[in-house]
């Protein structure tokens, strides 16, 4: 029997550069920021006082009002994009065999600082009943399986930063598994708050550029000192290739290898020299069956933080050698859209699966002063006319996680 072969048959985004996959593509291709002054809360006492927040968002424009009350933002992007992702497969199974997994790093941990503060203030206990269904992570799979009738296997991973990777790995292992004919993978994320913003600037892990917002985000750039909160979401739909061709379904791409595993060295620094990083790039290419040199481009994690950047750097070197490493168009696409953790992994392998189809490399942007310890084609700040025809999508999170994704074009005769 042959390796069962997954396909994407539908995507959805809610970013800070865009609502909507259209939107998100050319905002992000354009080299546009999506990062700015934060707005959701005040942020007079705090020492970050920038994000990349979802902007012009009017939930109420996309769900019904009752919903948007009784959802955490974080649901409410997740729900948005899940219902571009499958309005777009056009999607006609059993709701049985429809599965969903959710990708969410912190879930509704907006809804838990809003909350706290409120009682805190208040010095009362009364909260709204639904406060609690808005704080857990598997809520946002459940309202999205509600809206659509999804009665199939459904999953919430956390897994830090490689969440929403995970996820779309977790659906094809559903898929091969034969536990669903139809998986929606999704990654969404709020952790807009001044819980999460004083936290993780007290890890000394978040830019302190107040003053020029755009340009704090500066992956691989020898300036960069921090990455930024963003959030949103990413859907995509999979499936078996041989079921999206019967019912005449657009094939986007096809999930051609998936892979994680743990550093097992420090719950919030990546291993020095990537060895993790490494194994986990060519446990991904194994299961694709391609090697080194079949990859066109990477969007690597590149979350603008010195040690990061670097270490993703030295494991893509030793990979894929020096030589061919250097000729690889390695973007990260954080620099517009800022640190999305779980919904990244979902909207990054959304950008490779665009790069595909458009013949097109987004850029990195931010990128003007070359960091000699990063090395390597970073596409700095335009985008680039490339054949990509196998891309890499990269996603290192808290806790040694690590995830790659690669996905391709798909010949569906071979």
């Amino acid at each position: 029997m042959g390796k069962e072969r997954i396909v994407i048959t539908g995507m959805g985004a809610v970013t800070p550069v865009g609502i909507g996959v259209t939107a998100y593509w050319e905002n992000l291709a354009a080299g546009k920021s999506g990062i700015s002054h934060i707005t959701r809360f005040d942020t007079d006492e705090l020492p970050v006082q920038i994000a990349a927040e979802v902007q012009d968002f009017y939930p109420q424009e996309f769900l019904p009002k009752k919903l948007v009350r009784n959802t955490d933002i974080f649901m409410q992007f997740a729900l948005i994009a899940a219902k571009e992702a499958l309005a777009q497969s056009r999607l006609d199974a059993d709701p049985e065999r429809i599965g969903i997994v959710m990708g969410t790093a912190l879930g509704g941990i907006s809804t838990v600082a809003e909350t706290q503060a409120a009682i805190t203030e208040k010095g009362k206990y009364r909260v709204s009943p639904h406060v609690v269904p808005k704080m857990l992570g598997n809520i946002g799979a459940a309202q999205i399986a509600i809206m659509h009738g999804i009665k199939g296997p459904s999953l919430t991973v956390n897994t830090a930063c490689s969440s929403g990777a995970d996820a779309i790995g977790t659906a094809s292992m559903l898929l091969k598994a034969d536990q669903a004919d139809v998986v929606i993978a999704v990654g969404a994320e709020s952790i807009l708050s001044g819980l999460m913003t004083a936290g993780l600037h007290s890890a000394r892990a978040l830019s302190t550029n107040n003053a020029d917002p755009e340009k704090a985000s500066r992956p691989f750039d020898l300036k960069r000192d921090g990455f930024v909160m963003g959030e949103g979401a990413g859907a995509i739909v999979l499936e078996k290739l041989g079921r999206a061709k019967t019912r005449g379904a657009e094939i986007h791409a096809e999930l051609l290898g998936y892979a994680n595993n743990t550093d097992a060295y420090h719950v919030t620094s990546p291993e020095p020299h990537g060895y993790g990083e490494v194994r986990c790039m060519q446990q991904a290419l194994r299961e694709a069956g391609l090697t080194a040199d079949a990859i066109d481009y990477i969007n690597a994690h590149g979350t603008s933080t010195k040690l990061g950047d670097e270490v993703e750097t030295t494991a893509i070197k030793s990979l894929f050698s020096e030589r061919l490493a250097k000729q690889i168009p390695v973007s990260s696409t954080k620099g517009a859209t800022g640190h999305m953790m779980g919904a990244g992994g979902v909207t990054e392998c959304i950008a490779c699966i665009q790069a595909i189809k458009k013949s097109l490399v987004p850029p990195t942007i931010n990128y003007d002063q070359p960091d000699p310890q990063c090395d390597l084609d970073y596409v700095p700040n335009q985008s680039r006319q490339a054949d990509v025809k196998a891309a890499m999508s990269n996603a290192f999170g808290f806790g040694g996680q690590n995830s790659s994704l690669i996905v391709g074009k798909c010949d569906e005769d071979e």
